[in-house]
């Protein structure tokens, strides 16, 4: 108890225990014990299923959705409980909902290796060396982002269904030279692993307990995104409304984005800004405002194509399209700079330390731009871009419109 006699919970009351398909076999006597003591156990109905010979106490399969089983998780709080989980959980596992509801250093994680080391252990691949991705719950689009000549990607599976959703993807794609290894239920009596090549996958009677390796090749003439920023323009759908490759590395520079940020893409277009920017790091986040329909929609389809299915789209007009939306790190203004409401309400939302971006190619915004760089101060830059064009027999330079380029941070 505490001064006020206030009943205190022991500290580690809730076990949180990785199980393998070994089951039992495979866990430490003292998981074991921290089985048979618990007062209530949580898990999956395979894994309660596995555990099944160690268990005393009130058994709860998870629901769903699982955040129904958190009450009782909770109310049990300072009383013996044990959550089961597959090998890692807190490798895209239920340790990081968990964490939310009990206080970390009230859980005792005991984990086994995860289905990423089991995979990598049967094929020889280094982890490290390897993009780790989960398709459980997640548009497939999103391995996209990480199909690069010569990549090893392991993904967890929703079911048994996604290696060949995966599969007509990748040939969809121009990787049907990819191999893809499915290696199911690890660990245990029912291990199982088969290969076969994107373009011809025709496995069947796959267990829904999956990993699926891809093996891509190094040659490859399917089109992809290189790692750099300011991507070529015609990799994106676009009805012209798009942030040109040079104006767009100059912009993701000054937007200067840090991982698990958030960025305002005003005037979304065709989505290049707030693409490139989620591409930059997997925690990336992006809400992209479009007032036309048909430009929210086709900024969709580039997401999806570029791996960035995250990306939040408003359909709407700014300002008024801003109220009510997460305060964003970084703000990039690419449409409606000019108009009334717009830059306040974005500037108002931006939190401290946040960086406004803005291009401008009429002269009424550059005028707008001019008065408020006098106000806030910031970088304010001219880019002229050139390029080459037929004059009758030879080539001459062909000048673009020029941008004027507005970088500022909020103090």
């Amino acid at each position: 108890m505490n001064a006020n006699g206030e009943q205190q919970p022991q500290r580690r009351w809730l076990a949180l225990i990785g199980i393998g398909e070994d089951g039992l076999a495979g866990l430490s006597n003292a998981a074991k014990a921290l089985l048979t003591q618990a007062e209530l156990v949580v898990g999956g109905k395979r894994h309660l299923t596995l555990a099944h010979d160690a268990i005393r106490g009130k058994q709860l399969p998870w629901p769903t959705p699982i955040a129904h089983a958190f009450p009782e998780i909770a109310a049990h709080r300072g009383r013996p409980v044990a959550v089961l989980a597959s090998g890692d959980p807190f490798f895209y596992g239920i340790g990081k909902h968990l964490v939310d509801i009990v206080p970390a250093d009230e859980i005792l994680c005991l984990p086994q290796p995860s289905a990423f080391s089991l995979s990598a252990a049967r094929l020889g691949w280094a982890l490290q060396e390897t993009a780790l991705v989960t398709l459980h719950g997640r548009p497939l689009e999103g391995i996209a982002r990480h199909l690069q000549p010569g990549a090893q990607i392991l993904a967890l599976s929703w079911n048994r269904e996604t290696p060949a959703r995966l599969a007509a993807l990748l040939t969809a794609r121009g990787f049907g030279a990819a191999t893809l290894t499915v290696l199911e239920a690890l660990g245990g009596p029912r291990e199982c692993i088969r290969s076969a090549r994107a373009h011809a996958f025709a496995l069947d009677n796959i267990d829904d307990l999956n990993t699926i390796a891809v093996t891509l090749p190094n040659e490859t003439t399917a089109r992809m995104a290189s790692l750099s920023s300011g991507l070529e323009d015609d990799l994106f759908e676009s009805d012209g409304q798009l942030t040109k490759r040079e104006i767009r590395a100059v912009t993701l520079s000054s937007l200067a984005p840090y991982p698990g940020e958030l960025l305002w893409d005003i005037g979304l277009g065709a989505g290049s800004i707030a693409i490139e920017w989620l591409l930059r790091h997997p925690s990336m986040r992006a809400i992209g405002i479009e007032e036309k329909a048909d430009r929210a929609e086709r900024a969709a389809r580039n997401a999806a194509a570029f791996g960035t299915p995250e990306l939040h789209i408003v359909t709407g007009r700014a300002p008024e399209a801003l109220s009510g939306l997460p305060s964003p790190d970084a703000v990039f203004i690419g449409g409606g700079m000019g108009e009334a409401g717009v830059f306040e309400a974005a500037w108002t939302a931006l939190k401290p330390g946040g960086r406004l971006v803005a291009n401008a190619v009429s002269l009424k915004t550059e005028q707008r731009m001019l008065d408020l760089h006098q106000t806030l101060g910031g970088d304010l830059i001219r880019v002229d871009i050139a390029r080459t064009s037929p004059i009758g027999n030879e080539r001459g330079w062909s000048p673009a419109r020029p941008v004027t380029h507005w970088r500022v941070t909020k103090p």
